[in-house]
């Protein structure tokens, strides 16, 4: 299955894989089994990638094992030569990447760009950022001996991607467990494995050994179950719904792996009364409509204050209003197709419950005139917290207003939530910049700001929205163990 020429035009076509990499080699299932990727702007064929039975997973396992003994044998100078080569490579090749991701995901093209250009920071930070995984001496207990602690490579990594941001979740989880001195075996997401696949190749051009990135395709569940349970794989790292990360958490337990987990998030958005309304719109734009909704950091409660209610939203709702849908290619766009129809119903559902119980619809409300998936930016009036906008996770680009009157109620409503991903708010009082950002109950905190990630931040949560961190020197943490080594007849 081939990309539709009028569609997807590559300066270097090698860079689509419809293979998967395992061991250095690009495969097809033994089967020859596969499955079609679907473009979600219109359903046509993207191309296609195998569907590896559970021996071929073992086989990738296998593999990284393998490749592990001579990588993490590296220095983690050697390593981090290899990977700035990587980095290097991914920008010089940014304009291909950024037409895959946009072909199978859907996003408009400069927001795909924009995560290329991340996903490269990402590589480009880890590979300096493993010079520092230092270990210590400690004081010893007597003139006998000497206490010394070092921290060494986890060993084999199992990654599971999300379709939202299929280029730099994969960056975010590699680049670590490579600085690190780990390999990786990792699964993306059905719906966009291109991405995956392409920086893989570049990878390789890039001079990463074979076995020390692999690549499977197919069945979640069988992938997963592989990985899970294999004792071979010391450490699963997975972002995606909180349904499955538990799933997936329990099945770690078997073999006590080190997990890390990135789920659902339902971010509060808080604006003060004395608030700059402009930068908080602007921002409110940026942390809920990137990506058409479906983030995992998106503002997804937006608490006004009363005295404010009106302006913001009259403010708002311009904006709103003049965003262009289409198309991820076409000129201008800002809002792509949502990543199925399934996800569209959602959005459907939560409008509908809002109405019938009341709220008001200021813009938007119903599926774009482009058909398919794609859905017009909302803004929902007088939305209250017994509804499901403000109950569940919406993952597309409605914004739900609700009023509030208090500092200390709106703190609580805001953590009146199982998730604790991502929390905003916008205040010009100093006093209470610390106030609420201590208060609120998430790992992330933008304050006075709409996006807040990027490679040199950890990224992550609490409560049901995972923990265990990305980026910055905790998310090296995350793929490295310690050792104490106790030296005595001194």
């Amino acid at each position: 299955m081939k990309f539709r020429d009028d569609s997807l035009r590559l300066n270097d076509p090698d860079l689509l894989r419809q293979k998967g990499f395992i061991g250095g080699v690009w495969c097809d299932a033994a089967s020859g089994d596969s499955m079609a990727i679907l473009s979600p702007a219109d359903a046509t064929p993207v191309g296609c990638v195998p569907m590896f039975a559970t021996g071929e997973i073992r086989e990738a396992v296998r593999a990284a094992q393998e490749a592990s003994r001579g990588w993490r044998t590296l220095t983690p100078r050697q390593r981090g030569a290899v990977m700035r080569r990587w980095a290097e490579l991914i920008l010089v090749n940014i304009d291909d990447l950024a037409s895959i991701l946009t072909a199978e995901q859907g996003k408009p093209l400069a927001e795909a760009r924009a995560e290329v250009t991340g996903s490269a920071g990402f590589v480009d930070w880890f590979a300096e950022e493993g010079r520092r995984a230092y270990g210590e001496v400690i004081p010893p207990p007597d003139g006998t001996r000497r206490t010394i602690v070092v921290r060494e490579p986890i060993g084999v990594v199992g990654a599971i991607t999300p379709w939202n941001f299929p280029s730099s979740m994969v960056a975010r989880k590699c680049a670590p467990a490579l600085a690190a001195g780990c390999t990786i075996i990792l699964k993306p997401a059905p719906q966009t494995p291109f991405s995956a696949l392409a920086l893989a190749a570049i990878a390789e051009r890039a001079g990463v050994p074979a076995g020390v990135i692999n690549i499977v395709t197919g069945d979640a569940a069988r992938i997963g179950g592989e990985l899970t349970c294999n004792p071979a794989v010391r450490k699963l790292s997975f972002t995606g719904s909180t349904a499955v990360g538990k799933l997936l958490m329990a099945q770690c337990a078997n073999t006590v792996k080190r997990v890390s987990l990135e789920l659902g998030g339902h971010a509060p958005f808080i604006v003060f009364a004395d608030a700059d309304l402009d930068m908080a719109v602007q921002g409110l734009i940026a942390a809920k409509f990137r990506n058409a909704g479906q983030t995992c950091v998106a503002a997804n409660r937006i608490y006004l204050h009363e005295s404010i209610y009106n302006a913001f939203a009259s403010k708002l709702v311009c904006l709103v209003g003049a965003l262009k849908v289409g198309h991820g290619t076409s000129p201008g766009v800002q809002i792509g197709p949502l990543i199925s129809e399934a996800a569209l119903r959602k959005v459907e559902l939560q409008i509908a419950e809002a109405i019938e119980g009341g709220a008001r619809v200021l813009c938007g409300g119903k599926r774009h005139q482009l058909g398919g998936t794609f859905f017009e930016p909302t803004v929902l009036g007088e939305v209250n917290d017994g509804m499901l906008a403000a109950r569940e996770e919406t993952f597309g680009p409605v914004a739900p207003l609700l009023r509030f009157r208090e500092e200390a109620e709106v703190l609580q409503r805001a953590n009146d939530t199982p998730y604790g991903l991502t929390g905003y708010f916008y205040t010009s009082d100093h006093g209470r910049v610390w106030r609420a950002a201590e208060g609120l109950e998430t790992g992330i905190v933008g304050v006075n700001v709409g996006v807040t990630a990027f490679e040199a931040a950890p990224f992550g949560g609490v409560k049901e929205s995972g923990f265990g961190r990305e980026g910055a020197r905790q998310g090296l943490d995350e793929y490295l163990t310690t050792k104490y080594v106790c030296v005595g007849g001194l």
